[in-house]
C-alpha cells in the first residue's frame, strides 16, 4: 500500500469487506447471476479455422470476451466491485479509463444499480475513443477530461485518486485493472479469473487436453491475469503476455515496461515502471489507449521475475496489421489492445507443430478503434 494516509482506512475497509464477501454464498450467487444474465457469461471458446489455416501451424482458439455486454472483459470486475460498493453503503462511484471500455463498464453497472458515476479520462484518450465517451454519457455518467501531463491513463488515475481522497466516505473507486494498492490487484485478478476458469473447462471439452500456449495483451494486466491465473500450476502450459511496443523500444515511444523498465512505485503499487535515470516517470506511447501506461500490475512483475510467464511486445504497426488480418480472415474486428496479442500469435503460430493448441484472449471488440484504424489504412 503506497498511498496517502487518508486512503488507508478506505483500503482497509475494502479489504475487510472483500474478504467477507468472497466467502459469502449470497454475494457469490448474486455475482454469478449478474455475470450470466446481465453480462452474458460464459463466453465462447472459438476455433479460428481460417487464421489457423492461413498461418499453417498450431491450432488457434479465441476466448471471446469481446462478446460480453459492453464489449470487453472489464464488465467482470465492474460487476464484482459494484456489489462490494453496495455492501459498504457507497452510492457514488468513480473510475479512471484509458480506452474507455472500463469507463463504459463502470457507467453500465452504476446505471444498473442507480449510483452516481464520475469517470476520469485523459483528453487525448477522449479524442481517440470518442465513441466510448458518448456511450458513458448516454449511461448517465459524468466524463471529466484530464488535461494535465500527457493527458492519458496515468493522469486519469491521478485525478480519480484525488477525488477519492476528497470524498472517501461516500465514494467507491472501481479501479479497472490489476494495478494500484492492495487489495485491488488481488481483487481484480479474482473477479477476472472467470476467464481462465471457463477456458480450462471449454478446452478440455473440445480437445480433451490443456492448451500448449496462452497469449494475452498486457496493459495493467487484468485480462491477462484473468486468463493465466487458473493455469499457473500447470507446468506444461506456456504463457506469454504482450505489451505495447509503440513506435519501437525508445524512450517515450512505447509502453513495454519489461523492456527497460525499473522497479519503482507508481499510483499505489511497487512494480516495474518506465522511468528515466533520475526516477522520473517517462512518457509512453501506444496506438492502443488501453495499453498506454507506464507501470504494469505487480503480480505480472512477480510472475515475470519467477520465470513462470514470458513477456514480449508488439509494435503499433504489427498490432494494426493484426487488427486487419483477424477481421479479414475470421470476421472478428478486435480491439487494438487485443490486436497486440493477435500480432504475437501471427509470429509464433507458424513455428509451432500443427497438433499444438494456442488460446488467445480476445479481450475486447474493436468498434471503438475503427475510425483510428481506418485513418491509418486510408479507408
Amino acid at each position: 500500500m503506497f498511498v496517502p494516509e487518508t486512503l488507508i482506512a478506505a483500503l482497509e475497509e475494502l479489504t475487510a469487506e472483500y474478504e467477507r464477501a468472497k466467502v459469502d454464498p449470497i454475494f457469490r450467487a448474486e455475482l454469478d447471476a449478474l455475470l450470466r444474465d446481465f453480462a452474458g457469461r460464459p463466453t465462447p471458446l472459438y476455433f479460428a479455422n481460417r487464421l489457423t489455416n492461413a498461418l499453417g501451424g498450431a491450432r488457434i482458439y479465441l476466448k471471446r470476451e469481446d462478446l460480453l455486454h459492453t464489449g470487453a472483459h472489464k464488465i467482470n470486475n465492474a460487476l464484482g466491485q459494484i456489489l462490494l460498493a453496495r455492501r459498504m453503503g457507497k452510492q457514488r462511484i468513480i473510475a479512471e479509463t484509458g480506452a474507455g471500455q472500463h469507463g463504459v463498464a463502470t457507467a453500465t453497472v452504476a446505471a444498473r444499480f442507480g449510483c452516481e458515476c464520475v469517470i476520469y479520462m485523459g483528453a487525448v484518450d477522449m479524442e481517440r475513443q470518442a465513441l466510448n465517451v458518448a456511450r458513458m454519457r448516454f449511461l448517465g455518467a459524468e466524463v471529466v477530461a484530464v488535461n494535465a501531463g500527457q493527458a492519458t491513463l496515468k493522469e486519469a488515475i491521478n485525478e480519480a485518486m484525488r477525488d477519492w481522497v476528497t470524498n472517501v466516505r461516500t465514494t467507491h473507486y472501481i479501479l479497472g485493472s490489476a494495478l494500484g494498492s492492495h487489495p485491488y490487484p488481488m481483487m481484480v485478478r479474482d473477479f477476472q479469473r472467470v476467464i481462465g476458469v471457463e477456458t480450462r473447462r471449454q478446452i478440455l471439452e473440445r480437445e480433451e487436453r490443456l492448451p500448449d500456449l496462452l497469449v494475452a495483451c498486457v496493459g495493467g494486466g487484468s485480462n491477462a491475469i484473468g486468463l493465466f491465473h487458473p493455469f499457473l500450476n500447470d507446468a506444461d502450459v506456456r504463457m506469454i503476455g504482450v505489451e505495447a511496443g509503440g513506435e519501437g523500444i525508445r524512450a517515450g515511444k512505447h509502453a513495454a515496461r519489461f523492456q527497460g523498465g525499473k522497479l519503482g512505485v507508481l499510483q499505489g503499487t511497487r512494480t516495474f515502471v518506465l522511468t528515466d535515470d533520475d526516477g522520473q516517470i517517462q512518457l509512453t506511447h501506444s496506438v492502443s489507449a488501453g495499453l498506454d501506461y507506464a507501470a504494469i500490475g505487480p503480480e505480472h512483475s512477480y510472475l515475470r521475475d519467477s520465470g513462470r510467464i514470458e513477456y514480449t511486445f508488439a509494435t503499433d504497426g504489427e498490432a494494426l496489421a493484426a487488427f486487419r488480418r483477424l477481421a479479414e480472415t475470421e470476421g472478428i474486428i478486435p480491439a487494438l489492445e487485443t490486436a497486440h496479442a493477435i500480432a504475437h500469435v501471427i509470429k509464433i503460430a507458424p513455428e509451432m507443430p500443427q497438433d499444438q493448441l494456442i488460446v488467445v484472449n480476445c479481450s475486447g471488440r474493436g468498434d471503438k478503434d475503427v475510425s483510428q484504424a481506418a485513418a491509418h489504412f486510408g479507408l
